[in-house]
């Protein structure tokens, strides 16, 4: 793979912190995005020439477009855009608070599509780009409990593969990247979980309290080989739409897939009942 410049949003921990750390490896420019950089001073101290971060918070509109502005001046190109800032939030929706709601929207969807939109004048006029949306199979499959991450994560599925076909002329490619369970901050360490009900106890909604904890076992996704694997799709042409990282991901993801095929199928006279009658 050929030396590119890389805007990874955070770069912290997780997916951000393990591409980073490839990427430099290998020989790549990588401008990260931060909240805390003191989770990254040995990243700064290693790579004083090709890494640089930035302090931003996604749910910030103006920071986002001030950002992407001053990388855009200071690099010749940003070949490629990972949309990595993100966090779960688990609870049943009337569980839910105002705050939590709207913190987790900013977060994982509102702020993807600002760094998107940022980024999209730099990499028209450089006349190519890669845009990498992390998401999730949960962007595809709905569990009890998660009602607020998938919809920000089937919203921005929608967005991105809409924006694909737009920008597609420009040489732009979009991949949506739908990881499995892997061994991350997300579920051991930033997880956040609303405040329960006692109404909700034992309700479908609570079971994710088994996938957090530890004493049933570890998720099966690595982290490390997920990274190279996204990393290798930039050089595919033209880009993957979608890639699903984890067998049981895939599986699970095909299985819920198929179900509802076949259940638009069954759908089929109902829907041409509402049309009106040929020749009116």
């Amino acid at each position: 793979m050929m030396s590119k410049t890389w805007l990874i949003t955070g770069v912290s921990s997780g997916f951000g912190l393990e591409l980073t750390k490839q990427l430099l490896a290998a020989g790549n420019t990588v401008i990260g995005t931060v909240r805390n950089a003191a989770k990254i001073k040995d990243l700064i101290a290693q790579y004083p020439e090709t890494f640089s971060y930035e302090k931003l918070d996604v749910t910030d509109v103006t920071a986002i477009h001030n950002v992407v502005s001053k990388v855009s001046k200071e690099h010749a190109t940003i070949d490629v855009l990972v949309n990595n800032a993100g966090y779960g939030l688990f609870g049943a929706a009337e569980e839910l608070s105002d705050e939590e709601v709207n913190k987790i929207l900013s977060t994982d969807l509102l702020g993807s599509i600002q760094m998107i939109r940022s980024i999209l004048p730099k990499m028209r006029e450089q006349k190519h780009g890669r845009i990498i949306q992390i998401s999730s199979y949960g962007g595809q499959v709905a569990f009890p409990g998660n009602s607020m991450y998938h919809a920000s994560k089937f919203g921005i599925e929608g967005f991105a593969e809409s924006v694909a076909q737009e920008v597609a002329p420009f040489n732009i490619g979009v991949t949506i990247v739908e990881p499995g369970g892997a061994r991350t901050e997300f579920r051991y360490g930033s997880a956040q979980v609303a405040k329960a009900m006692p109404a909700y106890k034992g309700n479908p909604a609570r079971s994710f309290e088994k996938m957090l904890a530890l004493a049933n076992g570890l998720a099966p996704g690595d982290p490390a080989r997920m990274a190279t694997r996204i990393i290798e799709s930039v050089d595919q042409n033209p880009a993957p739409l979608r890639m699903m990282l984890g067998s049981a991901a895939v599986q699970n993801t095909i299985d819920v897939l198929t179900k509802r095929l076949d259940d638009y199928k069954k759908q089929k006279d109902l829907a041409a009942s509402t049309d009106f009658p040929d020749g009116e």
